[in-house]
């Protein structure tokens, strides 16, 4: 009885990693989609194989430590670490499978259109002649290859650099005898795409890649032995850092330390082209003891390098989708004192609809404004060049208090982050590394102004990084205010943040990990109280992953008290929703298009006197419990029904919405009945189609 209750339990649930993989299906499937701009299909296809690369690096590795540390217990989805492995091998390797298809007729309509991916034995002779003076001149130098004997023993190989794998038997040996085996690393300083000379009277571009060049010039690498097979590999390590906070006397030091560690982490994946000679992957497989997570790719290795090309090729924007220039928000243009106008209205920013540079100009109008007294400021992932930084540390080096909370364990940021906090230290700012544990997340500004009737507190809490680069690519909400309460309680959080201060009771915020989790089972429990009442009763919310049991159970409680319940989650979803009894009235719809959806908006009906909320935070386990994050209230009305406009816009998506049904698929949700076409994100460009400028309602 014990173990069938265990099992309806866990049928209750979606798993975490399963429902990851889905999520990458779905990007996928816009590589797929004949609608998708051609050179937007090759983005898609990068991002399919860069998302998998940290889902191999990190959740994968995780499942694989579990696994060897012995632990057999199942989770509340009903899976082993053993099983689980399994489960999400079988569907990764079907989900590879299906993306090298897509590759392949991605290469085909790229060639229609005059972009061509050749091999070497198909040049001219003048092609050859000109890719043989590059890898004589260029290549050649920078190689090393590295042979494999009782001599020397295997080099360490670095994660997720691209190696070519050579077997050899030497002249004048027998056929038969054993081979001799090295590996080569391709460079990773030199593009990998090659231009190749055009043919006479032809307007085609054409490309090699690097591998195969060298490939066909392998022999002139190891002279007196002759090249059996070459082919490519790729390892992926666990890169997860481990951390002893508590005991390291600095932080920073210690996660650079670790940061070189990430390169030698325990091997997780071995990806290997198609053919590769028995003898070479047998070398490859022992060395790194790999046996069940190896990949056979029938194609290029590593398809993250389409990125770049995609981005980089001109001459081709018919193949891309039509440049958007974000408009600045019309409350702040043509305004020359911020201040001034936030003390008399909040001002809703919608990224990358409008334009980053109100973020940039309002931190730069602080900083060099003279009445201004201390900025403080989170930063968790910031661009390469960012205008804030410079900012910043004007407003350092002017004599104001500067305050930067910089999160160097920003996964896969760490580098970049330390480079800033050392930067921000030179200029003069306090740089603060969070608290032990806990990763900041927040998204927060607040500027202290000295003023005619006293000290007044401005604000800025968004639901994206402080990054002008993402802020391109990514749908974020950010918030202006200078609200008494929201001013008091970023004060609060701030001290909390850099000194030592109690947990303190927050008149706006929601602030993980102490009560925001709290806060938001408080307001589900208020809408199924009101559902029983017979008071208007609905939820809607949009973040990014959905992954917490408790919260899970809550919104099941609130279905079956009668709330109506709509969520709008990009990735990650356990929750299964429409099953009859359980969740029938809870909807889950995922968007993925050519910005990534990333805001996170929480509306509760509240018996017809509406909440909305913005936040850092998605519902997952990590961000409610183990990070600093934030969620405001957003008290204007006006900008409540924007708010709710941009989730309703979501909701009404018929174009590149899927719909999650009960078994964990995704259905593509159409236009049925004569209904017109929505794509929430084009029609969201109309900047009117969701804004109220309306300050009376």
């Amino acid at each position: 009885m014990k173990d069938t209750a265990a099992r309806e339990m866990a049928n209750h649930y979606l798993n975490r990693d399963l429902s990851w993989i889905e999520f990458n299906w779905r990007v996928l499937e816009e590589a797929q989609d004949p609608d998708t701009p051609l050179l937007e299909r090759v983005k898609f296809l990068s991002i399919v194989s860069s998302n998998l690369d940290e889902f191999m690096s990190v959740r994968v590795a995780g499942i694989k430590d579990q696994i060897k540390a012995g632990h057999t217990k199942k989770d509340f989805t009903g899976y082993t670490p053993a099983g689980l492995f399994k489960r999400v091998m079988k569907r990764s390797s079907k989900m590879v499978t299906e993306q090298y298809k897509t590759y392949r007729d991605v290469i085909r309509q790229l060639g229609k259109e005059g972009i061509i991916f050749t091999e070497y034995d198909d040049l001219n002779a003048t092609q050859r002649k000109a890719m043989d003076e590059y890898y004589h001149a260029i290549v050649f130098p920078v190689l090393t290859p590295m042979a494999v004997d009782q001599a020397r023993p295997f080099p360490l190989v670095r994660t997720q650099a691209l190696y070519l794998a050579v077997v050899l038997m030497k002249e004048g040996d027998d056929p038969e005898d054993e081979p001799y085996f090295a590996i080569l690393q391709v460079p990773s300083n030199l593009s990998r795409y090659l231009a190749v000379p055009g043919r006479t009277n032809s307007k085609k571009r054409e490309f090699i890649l690097m591998e195969e060049l060298i490939e066909k010039h392998i022999y002139t690498l190891f002279s007196g032995y002759i090249p059996i097979s070459v082919h490519a590999f790729r390892l992926t390590r666990n890169a997860d850092l481990t951390l002893n906070e508590e005991g390291a006397e600095d932080l920073l030091e210690e996660i650079e330390i670790q940061l070189r560690k990430r390169r030698w982490g325990t091997p997780v994946r071995l990806e290997v082209q198609r053919g590769i000679h028995p003898y070479a992957l047998e070398q490859l497989t022992e060395e790194f003891e790999i046996v069940e997570n190896i990949f056979e790719i029938d194609g290029p290795l590593d398809l993250t390098y389409f990125m770049k090309m995609a981005s980089a090729l001109q001459g081709f924007d018919h193949l891309r989708y039509s440049p958007i220039q974000p408009v600045y928000p019309s409350e702040l243009d043509d305004v020359e004192d911020l201040f001034a106008k936030l003390r008399q209205q909040d001002v809703l920013v919608y990224h990358p609809y409008e334009s980053f540079d109100a973020v940039t100009d309002f931190v730069l109008q602080a900083a060099y404004d003279p009445q201004v007294l201390a900025i403080k400021m989170t930063l968790y992932r910031v661009s390469g060049n960012s205008p804030l930084i410079q900012g910043l540390a004007r407003a350092a080096e002017s004599g104001k208090q500067v305050t930067v909370v910089v999160e160097l364990k920003a996964r896969f940021e760490e580098e970049r982050n330390i480079a800033w906090a050392r930067k921000l230290e030179q200029a003069g700012c306090h740089v603060v590394y969070g608290l032990v544990g806990l990763k900041t997340h927040a998204k927060i500004t607040l500027v202290v102004r000295q003023e005619a009737d006293g000290l007044r507190r401005y604000v800025h809490v968004g639901t994206g990084n402080y990054n002008d680069n993402t802020a391109r690519l990514y749908t974020d909400v950010g918030l202006f205010t200078s609200h008494k309460e929201i001013g008091e309680d970023a004060s609060a959080l701030f001290n909390e943040v850099t000194g030592y201060s109690a947990p303190h009771n927050w008149k706006a915020f929601g602030v993980a990990p102490t009560d925001m989790m709290d806060k938001l089972f408080e307001k589900i429990r208020r809408e199924a109280k009101h559902a029983a009442e017979g008071k208007p009763a609905r939820i809607i919310a949009k973040f990014n992953s959905l992954s917490n049991q408790q919260m899970v159970d809550e919104l099941y409680a609130a279905s079956q008290a009668g709330v109506e319940i709509d969520l709008i989650v990009r990735g990650v979803c356990c929750l299964r929703p429409g099953v009859p009894g359980l969740s029938e009235r809870i909807t889950v719809l995922s968007i993925v298009d050519r910005f990534l959806e990333h805001s996170r908006i929480f509306y509760f009906e509240n018996g017809g006197e509406p909440e909305v909320y913005i936040a850092s935070a998605d519902w997952m386990t990590r961000n409610l419990t183990r990070r600093v994050e934030l969620m405001c209230p957003v008290f204007d009305k006006s900008i409540q029904k924007s708010l709710i406009h941009i989730l309703r816009l979501n909701l009404k998506d018929n174009v590149k919405a899927r719909q999650l049904q009960p078994n964990g698929m995704y259905k593509h949700v159409r236009a049925e009945g004569g209904r017109p076409q929505l794509r929430s994100q084009f029609v969201a460009m109309r900047i009117s189609s969701w804004k109220t400028t309306t300050r009376e309602l």
